[in-house]
């Protein structure tokens, strides 16, 4: 549901969107923190907010990072 998101926010199409590895973080709410192969090499990690259920509102990406590899592991950020 982020991919979107994503896509507008670096401007360019993600032919490939593959979640690797996730953590979670609970707050008012769940930060998911998310692992995505984007190219054959490239990777990137998310940090995807979503609320409250009685909010009734979707994932939001929140921030990400580019340039990561597979075996870069996955903080806070």
């Amino acid at each position: 549901q982020v991919k979107p998101q994503f896509e507008i926010r670096v401007n360019r199409i993600c032919d490939m969107f593959k979640a690797i590895e996730y953590r979670s973080q609970v707050v008012a709410g769940i930060n998911y923190f998310i692992k995505v192969q984007d190219s054959d090499d490239d990777y990137v990690h998310l940090r995807v907010f979503q609320s409250l259920p009685h909010e009734n509102e979707g994932p939001h990406l929140v921030s990400f990072q580019t340039g990561k590899t597979r075996d870069d592991p996955l903080t806070y950020f």
